[in-house]
This record gives C-alpha cells, sequence and structure tokens, in this order.
C-alpha cells in the first residue's frame, strides 16, 4: 500500500451496486478515474484483472469494449443494459451467486494468501476482523476504521 489515497482518487466499494449487481459500479469508477487521470496509483495494476476480469468474465463482454463504452458516457444502469443486451440478462438468482461471491472473496478461498499478503503489507496483518478482500478494500481505502 502506497500513501494514503486522496478520497477522489478512488471508486466506490466493491459492495455497492448497480440494479442489484454488486461490485459493477466500482469497475465502472475505475475506467473513468483512470480515463481521467485521477485513480489512485495502486489500483492501476489490476485495472480490466482481478475482480474485474471475473466480473467481466461473469458478464460474458469484453473489458476493452467495456472500457470504451463507459467512456462513450452514461449512466452506470444503462452501461449495464448495455452490458446484458450484448451478452444475456442476469437473473435474481445470478445477481445472488454473484454477489455472493463479492462478498465473500477471500474467506477460506484462492484469494486467501492474497489477502493475508495485503493486509500484511498494508500494515493490518493483525486485523483478524477483515476477512474478505471487500472489508480489506473499504478499510484501505479508509471507508471503514
Amino acid at each position: 500500500m502506497s500513501a494514503k489515497p486522496d478520497p477522489a482518487s478512488l471508486p466506490c466499494s466493491p459492495l455497492d451496486e448497480t440494479a442489484g449487481l454488486k461490485y459493477f459500479p466500482r469497475m465502472l469508477g475505475k475506467i473513468r478515474l483512470h480515463a481521467a487521470g485521477k485513480l489512485w496509483e495502486d489500483l492501476h495494476a489490476n485495472l480490466g484483472k482481478g475482480s474485474d476480469g471475473a466480473l467481466v468474465d461473469f458478464l460474458h463482454i469484453n473489458y476493452e469494449e467495456l472500457k470504451a463504452r463507459v467512456l462513450q458516457g452514461g449512466f452506470d444502469e444503462e452501461i449495464l443494459q448495455w452490458c446484458q443486451e450484448r451478452s444475456r440478462p442476469l437473473n435474481d438468482n445470478e445477481k445472488l451467486i454473484w454477489n455472493h461471491y463479492v462478498k465473500t472473496l477471500g474467506w477460506n478461498d484462492h484469494i486467501s494468501t492474497i489477502l493475508a499478503k495485503r493486509k500484511a503489507d498494508g500494515g493490518l496483518g493483525e486485523r483478524d476482523d477483515i476477512q474478505t478482500i471487500a472489508h480489506y478494500i473499504d478499510v484501505d481505502e479508509g471507508r471503514l476504521p
């Protein structure tokens, strides 16, 4: 973790939603902030990768095409609709599955070691209350103590 980020350089929480889909507004926020030259540098390496990559795979869309669409402008809901028109509409069960993934990522899964490393690198290694990537991000970015 580098120096504390300027709040204006941060997207929203991974737990925020667009039309019932968690993480989507964060991914779009990262695209917009990066294009404006304002995105916190610590977030640059995972643009289109990590959770961004997982979500575009889940949506069956291409990240570069999504990025181009986001930069054309529009509300998050319109862009999610565009995604669904290009792939498939999401039903409530699919959103539930994705949202569960976002809420629990890092808790006893394939990302647990990455979470432990990020916590240690950020001076949060002793914080047993941080058990998921989403919680870590919200602490790291100053939304939670």
